[in-house]
């Protein structure tokens, strides 16, 4: 039996500019990642219910730590790098990728990755890397194809199917799952806490709520 948890909860606790800077290894994570225009300081915000929690801003790619929120005593939120930054020098977006690999590669009680793709622009570079290095660390994946407010239904419903395509043609498809996904309707808010819950889940007795 698992204790459900209450996202509503959340706050910040430190911030890490590299793995050897996060908190101890203790309990569970789940990290959200994705290219700086890609909507993932607002997922976090929507999900959690707290439009302050994780900054968001016009300029992206603001986001250049690895910032942690926690849900519990032993459940964590992990906001990511965001990726893509157009006014930053080339060696520092080398680091932040060398940063992001090797959290992906050697953090053990991370659970699963949250990876954001605008609906309109999916698996761009940065976000087949992502998965590249999620699938090479038998890491599950669930993408969140942000910003379905921006199409009709049916348009949503076909980039989701043309990327479930995508993802079967290069053999992923049992391995990430996906979803359509908007901050500002709130759609598919209760299939991301659904997926969170899942990852997340502790023994009841051994989970302490947060204050």
């Amino acid at each position: 039996m698992t204790t459900e948890i209450n996202f509503h909860k959340a706050f910040f606790t430190q911030s890490a500019p590299s793995i050897r800077e996060c908190p101890p290894e203790t309990g569970v994570e789940v990290a959200f990642a994705g290219r700086s225009n890609a909507g993932k300081s607002s997922a976090i915000n929507a999900l959690t219910n707290n439009g302050k929690l994780a900054r968001t801003s016009k300029t992206p790619g603001r986001t250049q730590l690895i910032n942690f929120f926690n849900l519990s005593d032993n459940q964590r939120l992990v906001d990511l790098p965001g990726y893509g930054y157009a006014k930053v020098s080339r060696e520092l977006k080398e680091q932040w990728q060398r940063y992001l690999s090797e959290y992906l590669r050697e953090r053990q009680c991370l659970q699963g990755l949250i990876l954001l793709m605008d609906i309109r622009h999916p698996l761009q570079e940065f976000d087949t890397t992502m998965l590249n290095w999620a699938i090479e660390s038998n890491m599950p994946v669930h993408i969140l194809l942000t910003k379905a407010d921006k199409l009709s239904r049916g348009q949503a419903g076909n980039a989701l199917m043309a990327v479930k395509k995508t993802l079967k043609t290069i053999g992923l498809s049992e391995l990430v799952s996906i979803q359509c996904f908007s901050a500002l309707k709130h759609t598919g808010i209760d299939e991301l806490k659904a997926k969170l819950q899942e990852w997340l889940a502790l023994p009841s007795d051994s989970v302490t709520e947060a204050p």
